[in-house]
């Protein structure tokens, strides 16, 4: 008896700009950390976002910084870091060690410093520059740099001349013109955008009466906010032609196909990891088994495949005939 032909593998790489990926699934910034290289394999990962650093060493937002709330976190960390020295001397050479492109993430209060600290971490065995422009601008009364589109371009432009990296600015989703905002950021020079931070959110406890977090409010990340950003890469992939990279509750492959259909190249993993430390490769396995599942030979296929026109009887036909 012949043995029926093997299925061809799926080819789950994709083009980041310059970045070319194995496939395109990441850790979400300041979710993932060199211990848990036990649980999976980084090479097999598309890339590497590290924690964000800031130029000073910062110990974040006073306790208690997360609270479980339904299909969701509120965090309010605050960036806690040990700084540029730290992170080029002692986190930088261990992930010199893998293949997997390793994405910096960056964040400053003002443009000057975004294009210091972009500058200074142009160095070997950084692939690309991921600023966080989610974060307060003291030079416009903390208003978040992602909140306006001028701000966004004239920060890009300052990180766009001072480094010759691929270079991704993470949006916030917490306005009504974050497709406005992207195209700002795309004519300012940025080579990808990650679409996007946490909602600004708050808790209080009924017994106490008294926010559930010591900076009051944080940012909400989880399954509870994916139809949101689902609508906002949904939108940028609309008016930009660079690739958007997706964050926003993705625990399944079933959440990265979601996106991809909306338009986004590759998705970022956070909360979820959380949970299950090792959901970045599990997601990277069902991504494969989902498209072999549908005969799609290479995942790229799926990027902006939503079929938003409205359906003929033809088109549902395979739906059989009304119970």
């Amino acid at each position: 008896m012949s043995r029926p032909a093997a299925r061809p593998a799926v080819d789950l790489s994709v083009q980041l700009g310059r970045l070319r990926l194995l496939n395109p699934v990441m850790p979400a910034s300041g979710t993932f950390a060199e211990g848990l290289d036990k649980v999976m394999d980084f090479g097999r990962l598309g890339a590497v976002v590290l924690k964000t650093v800031t130029r000073e060493v910062r110990n974040g937002n006073p306790l208690p910084r997360i609270i479980e709330r339904p299909q969701g976190l509120i965090n309010a960390i605050g960036i806690p870091s040990k700084g540029i020295p730290h992170f080029l001397s002692n986190v930088l050479p261990y992930y010199r060690g893998y293949s997997t492109p390793l994405v910096a993430s960056i964040s400053a209060p003002t443009v000057d410093g975004f294009a210091a600290l972009a500058a200074e971490l142009s160095v070997a065995g950084v692939s690309a520059i991921e600023a966080n422009i989610s974060c307060p601008n003291i030079e416009e009364d903390g208003k978040a740099f992602a909140m306006s589109a001028e701000a966004t371009a004239r920060v890009t432009r300052s990180l766009r001349s001072a480094t010759d990296l691929p270079l991704w600015l993470k949006l916030t989703p917490n306005t009504g013109a974050i497709a406005e905002i992207a195209a700002s950021a795309e004519a300012a020079g940025a080579d990808a955008l990650v679409v996007a931070n946490t909602i600004l959110s708050m808790a209080i406890d009924v017994n106490t009466f008294k926010p559930c977090l010591g900076n009051i409010m944080g940012g909400l990340s989880g399954p509870a906010i994916k139809p949101i950003i689902l609508r906002q890469v949904f939108q940028c992939a609309k008016v930009v032609n660079i690739p958007i990279i997706a964050c926003g509750g993705i625990s399944s492959a079933e959440d990265a196909v979601e996106y991809m259909l909306a338009g986004a190249s590759a998705v970022q993993v956070g909360t979820a990891t959380f949970l299950q430390p090792a959901a970045i490769t599990t997601i990277i396995d069902g991504l494969e088994a989902f498209c072999m599942r549908r005969e799609i030979p290479r995942v790229t296929d799926l990027i902006g495949g939503v079929i938003t026109e409205e359906a003929d009887e033809a088109d549902v036909a395979w739906l059989g005939p009304e119970s």
